[in-house]
């Protein structure tokens, strides 16, 4: 008896059959059509991903990462002033700090960071990779092994000695002192030279007065005091070209006489008025007059009394500018540029006209009232110096 054949429904022939399973590849199609590009992606993305990660290690391991991870030994490292990239970034190499000096200094430089590198001594390690050695060189927290040291117009070479102790750089005013008085050790300076040449010279406070021009400068920390003088003359060289000794041998004077000159100027005066203080100083001079000017005093004694008294007046040296005719036994203090200039080209005007006096007309402004003649200046000095006494009163100064 043959097997009974199954009935297929009317309805559900071979062609739906058909239809059915052409439906079924089709969504089967379309699925693999959405999923095979972020199949395709994801594994492209592994690949460069492991590519990536590959090649960062070789850089970092060979250029950016830290030279030996596992040393934290402290190196010191510095970097001087006025050094470039490039010099820091080989000493860096050469000191085993970094891998690779030109990729130390071209990233440097594409961060910005370039000019921000500051000197100083810093603790540094190969255990740092190279940003945090760039990070700290560049936000300068090491040690600085340089210091700014300025010099006011006007101190005097103890001003600078004790500012100079203050601040650090010195470890003591003595020694300062002691090669400014003699100035055995700057014989190599010319006008150094003519200065212990000259027959005063033993009757000097200090041989260097007037000679360490007022400046800012940058000095090593570990500079010694002989090393910052050497500094500060060699500044008063720049400062006084050739066509100021020319005008000086017109005046009749030497380089030693206008910086002296230049020195009482910058005491006396505001900078609006040197050159007419000049002009009296030189009229003086001409008439073979003594200057008559109470700062040369005040050095000598280290006052800084406005009002002098006649004992103090009468002090017996070579820089009492009321006994003594002519320049003081030498400057006063370290002058400015402007002083010297005035000193060399005094007010013509006031020249012409022939003014011989000045006095303090406001001690608090700094003021001067200009005199012709002798009454005009005790009338003034009658006016004015009962204002000198109140000044050193309200000073504490009696």
């Amino acid at each position: 008896m043959g097997k009974k054949q199954k009935k297929v429904p009317r309805d559900y022939d071979h062609k739906t059959l058909h239809e059915e399973r052409s439906y079924g590849f089709f969504w089967y199609d379309w699925l693999w059509a959405v999923l095979r590009p972020l199949v395709v992606f994801t594994a492209s993305l592994a690949i460069v991903c492991g590519l990536l990660m590959t090649g960062w290690s070789f850089v970092s391991d060979h250029f950016v990462g830290p030279v030996n991870a596992e040393d934290q030994t402290p190196v010191t490292f510095t970097v001087s002033s006025g050094s470039s990239l490039s010099r820091v970034s080989r000493e860096l190499e050469e000191a085993g700090l970094i891998h690779n000096r030109t990729v130390f200094k071209y990233v440097t430089d594409f961060m910005g960071k370039g000019q921000r590198i500051q000197s100083g001594e810093y603790m540094l390690a190969k255990s740092m990779d190279m940003m945090e050695i760039m990070d700290q060189l560049t936000t300068g927290d090491g040690k600085p092994n340089t210091a700014r040291i300025t010099i006011i117009p006007g101190w005097t070479v103890e001003d600078i000695a004790a500012q100079l102790f203050k601040d650090g750089i010195i470890k003591t005013e003595e020694e300062f002192l002691t090669l400014c008085k003699t100035g055995e050790n700057y014989k190599d300076y010319y006008y150094i030279a003519d200065v212990l040449g000259s027959p005063n010279v033993s009757q000097r406070k200090y041989v260097l007065e007037g000679y360490l021009s007022p400046n800012t400068y940058e000095v090593y920390t570990s500079a010694t005091a002989d090393d910052i003088i050497k500094k500060l003359l060699a500044q008063t060289e720049a400062v006084y070209p050739a066509t100021y000794d020319e005008r000086a041998e017109e005046l009749g004077l030497t380089m030693d006489q206008v910086l002296t000159l230049a020195s009482m100027i910058e005491k006396e005066a505001k900078t609006a008025d040197f050159a007419k203080v000049s002009a009296v100083f030189h009229n003086r001079l001409k008439q073979n007059m003594t200057l008559g000017s109470d700062v040369t005093i005040k050095y000598y004694l280290n006052s800084r009394k406005m009002a002098l008294s006649d004992e103090e007046l009468a002090v017996n040296t070579g820089y009492n500018t009321y006994k003594n005719k002519g320049l003081p036994t030498g400057p006063i203090c370290n002058p400015s540029t402007d002083a010297i200039i005035a000193a060399l080209y005094p007010d013509e005007q006031y020249r012409q006209q022939g003014y011989l006096y000045f006095c303090s007309k406001d001690p608090n402004s700094g003021e001067l009232h200009f005199s012709k003649t002798l009454e005009e200046h005790e009338a003034a000095v009658s006016m004015y110096r009962p204002l000198w006494i109140e000044y050193d009163k309200s000073r504490g100064i009696e």
